[in-house]
């Protein structure tokens, strides 16, 4: 019985500095987290409400900060517990050399996303096309850019596949080119359809005076001749303008007796013989 009691106790004194230990690691653990996260929140807060510093960079440097606070918090827990910082930089260089070649198309995304930042294609809160994904951008981190669709839909593309396809962005210029295209019959007057679309245009003020609206016959179709509208707007109003010009349009020309035509069929009997 006194060897059972002695070896609790011998047991208890052994395992109170690891317990201690232990709860000390938990602790610092979560002040890291707490520490890093707070940084991050810091930099973007920084980042949005500065005007010399650009929101996307603030994000991207924000993420690398979070990351590399973890990386020191997690290095400072293990010394807790007897391992050697140059021990733990030497098995951190390993496992990275390791990981790395396991991990080559993580990496190339990580370093997409660092080509990303520096040359800036596009930014956050620019409406994009990336392979064939439109969307806002809403986040670009160390590997993936976060794009959330008109449709309210989240779409993650990796920043490998962003860097390496064509790239649209349609919200880095100030103002669009308004391109609109209307059929009207053959027998239709000409003149007085082309009048009545400049008018529509250039009475909406979103249409801007320079370059002025544009309308030319453009192609003589099968069953239409095609009349093209050009009318230049600031970026923002380009749908809602898009919107508004159609519809005028389809009711000046049903007041105005111009037709737009749709396709016909026609059927062809042989006689009977």
């Amino acid at each position: 019985m006194e060897e059972a009691t002695q070896l609790a106790q011998t047991l208890a004194a052994d395992a109170a500095p690891f317990l201690w230990d232990v709860a000390k690691a938990f602790l610092f653990l979560i002040i890291g987290f707490w520490a890093a996260a707070l940084v991050r929140s810091m930099i973007r807060k920084r980042a949005i409400s500065s005007v010399r510093i650009d929101d996307t960079l603030g994000v991207f440097v924000s993420n690398i900060a979070y990351y590399l606070i973890l990386v020191f918090v997690i290095i400072a827990v293990l010394q807790l517990f007897g391992f050697e910082a140059t021990s733990l930089v030497a098995v951190l260089g390993a496992t990275t050399l390791a990981i790395g070649l396991a991990l080559q198309g993580t990496l190339s995304h990580l370093a997409a996303g660092v080509m990303l930042v520096m040359f800036r294609p596009y930014k956050l809160y620019e409406f994009i096309s990336i392979g064939g994904e439109s969307g806002t951008v809403e986040e670009i981190n160390l590997f993936f850019t976060q794009l959330v669709t008109p449709q309210n839909v989240q779409v993650i593309v990796p920043n490998g596949d962003a860097w390496g396809s064509t790239i649209v962005n349609y919200s880095r210029k100030e103002t669009r080119r308004l391109d609109i295209i209307f059929g009207i019959d053959y027998g239709d007057d000409i003149d007085k359809a082309m009048g009545i679309i400049l008018d529509i245009a250039g009475a909406d003020e979103r249409c801007l005076a320079e370059p002025a609206p544009w309308v030319r016959v453009t192609t003589l179709n099968t069953s239409s001749v095609d009349l093209q509208l050009r009318a230049w707007c600031n970026t923002g109003d380009y749908w809602e303008l898009n919107f508004t010009v159609l519809k005028k349009v389809k009711e000046a020309f049903d007041a105005g007796g111009i037709t737009i035509p749709y396709p016909h069929q026609v059927e062809i009997h042989k006689a009977a013989e």
